[in-house]
Order: C-alpha cells, then structure tokens, then sequence
C-alpha cells in the first residue's frame, strides 16, 4: 500500500491512503542507516493486523522544508493579521525570508479584514502583491476570501506559518470545518496569542490535498544563512542588485549600491530595506561565532 506520513508520534509514523489511516512502524534497516522519516514523506507499507503495517519504502522527496521539517511540501502559506495583533512588516518579512530560502511558492494571507481599516490592509496588500506574491485577504468572521483559499489549498500540501494569535486554526476550521482545529485567544496584556499547535502534522481536506498547521515562531531562525544569501530572500532587492558596481556588494555601506538607489528613487519599499538591514546585521552577528 502506498500513502502519506501524516503524523509522526513516538516512532510510530500515522500513513494516510485515501480514507484510510494506518499506524506504522519503520522496517529495522532504516534505523540502522538512520534514515529520518518525516511528515509529508510518500512511503509503501505492509499492511498488518488491527489497522497497524510496517514501513517498506520511503518514496523520493519532491521537496524538503527544514523549519518545520516537513517532506514534499508544494507551498507555504504565511498568514498575518491584518488588526489585533497589528500587523508588522519585519515580521511579515522575516517569515518572508525563510520561505523565498526554502524555494517554495509562497502566498499571503491577511486575515482578520473584517477588523482592519480597508485602506491600511489595502497599502500591505499593493506593496507584497508590487513584489510578486499572491495575497488574500480573509475574515473567519464575514466569510471574506475564504473561497478563494480553500482553492489554493485543494490538491497541494501547504504549509500554514505566521506568528501566533494571527487566527491560523481559526482560518482553518472555516476552510474545513471538520478539523476541529484548537483556537488560542490573543492576549490583551501583551498582544500575542497562545500557541496552540504543539507539533507538524498533515491534516487532510475534502477537496484533496493537506495542510500542515506549523507551531508559533518556529519559522524565524536565521542560524544557517550567509550574508551574501540574503539578498536572495527579498527578490526586488536581488533584481536591483544585478546592478551594483561590485558583486560582493551587501547593499550596506558599499559605493555604486544600486540597491541603494533604488529605495532613495521609491522602486524598493523603505520598510523591505530596512528589514534586510535588520536580518543582514543579525546574520552577520551569527557568523562571528564561527
């Protein structure tokens, strides 16, 4: 039988075919080479009794996300609210950033419209979308835009990020009611919302396809990114960059920058440059503990 590693839980590995659920464990020489099975591998397995198998194969993987580690992942869906918590470009940025690395397509979802001046919701809409990203904006409350993802979402695995107490389980529940996702309230006293999702898991929809409901801020570690790389993960600044006098240049302190110039002449958002400023500084930092 062929399927999906949907959950992973103590060494026994939850495999998904069709309707079908089947607790697994893995066959001896996979441990032995330790090979690391993860959620969103394709794998074979060998039926047994009382709906258990042993896994045979482990199927090539299409693609690899590191944070969280998920296998075979066809896009990131990265949600912010659009009011309570405020929105926050460097934040929106930096989970950016991960996602452009991971070379998956990646879309926008400001949630919580309903709660939002239109025309303030309307300005980060135009800037992301000037850049190239899909953005949606969507309300669990008014029902706004949720056709519309639910779309996206049939037929791929995606990966829901962003910052708690931005509604992620909330969203998702109105995309597949039977998810019975758990919801955290945001806190009033400090902005932010409970984490409410503990670890990766695959949750199948009705129209095919899954999503994988990620924990907190886990998506927001810089630890393994050169500075030269950088750059990469803004692609309006890698554009504007082919232009620079020296190709060294990290768009800071250096001469002929047309990095640079392009913010001074408003064709790079001075909100983008300044989160690369603030991921360049950070990443730097990191590499002096080498």
């Amino acid at each position: 039988m062929r399927g999906v590693v949907v959950k992973a839980y103590n060494s026994y590995y939850y495999v998904q075919t069709g309707d079908k659920l089947t607790m697994c464990t893995l066959r001896g020489r996979f441990k032995k080479e330790r090979f690391s099975l993860f959620v969103g591998d394709e794998v074979e397995y060998l039926p047994l009794d009382e709906g258990k198998g042993v896994i045979e194969t482990i199927l090539p993987r299409r693609s690899m996300l590191k944070r969280p580690m998920v296998a075979n992942v066809d896009q990131v869906m990265l949600t912010f609210a659009a009011a309570s918590p405020d929105p926050s470009f460097i934040i929106i940025d930096r989970f950016l950033i991960l996602a452009e690395l991971s070379q998956l397509n990646t879309l926008i979802c400001l949630n919580k419209a309903d709660l939002a001046d239109a025309s303030e919701t309307g300005q980060i809409v135009d800037l992301y979308r000037q850049i190239g990203y899909s953005v949606l904006a969507t309300s669990v409350k008014t029902g706004q835009g949720i056709g519309e993802l639910r779309c996206q979402l049939y037929g791929r695995i995606t990966v829901f990020a962003g910052p708690s107490g931005v509604g992620k389980s909330s969203l998702l529940n109105a995309v597949e009611p039977g998810l019975s996702l758990v919801t955290g309230e945001v806190s009033t006293k400090i902005g932010r919302g409970k984490h409410t999702t503990r670890f990766a898991e695959l949750l199948p929809l009705a129209g095919g396809g899954f999503v994988v409901d990620t924990p907190g801020f886990s998506f927001t570690e810089f630890a393994d990114i050169a500075p030269s790389e950088l750059a990469r993960a803004f692609p309006e600044i890698a554009a504007a960059a082919l232009g620079c006098k020296f190709n060294t240049c990290l768009h800071y302190k250096e001469p002929q920058c047309a990095v640079k110039q392009a913010v001074t002449e408003g064709r790079i958002a001075a909100s983008r440059y300044a989160s690369y400023l603030e991921v360049l500084s950070e990443v730097q930092e990191n590499r002096k503990g080498y």
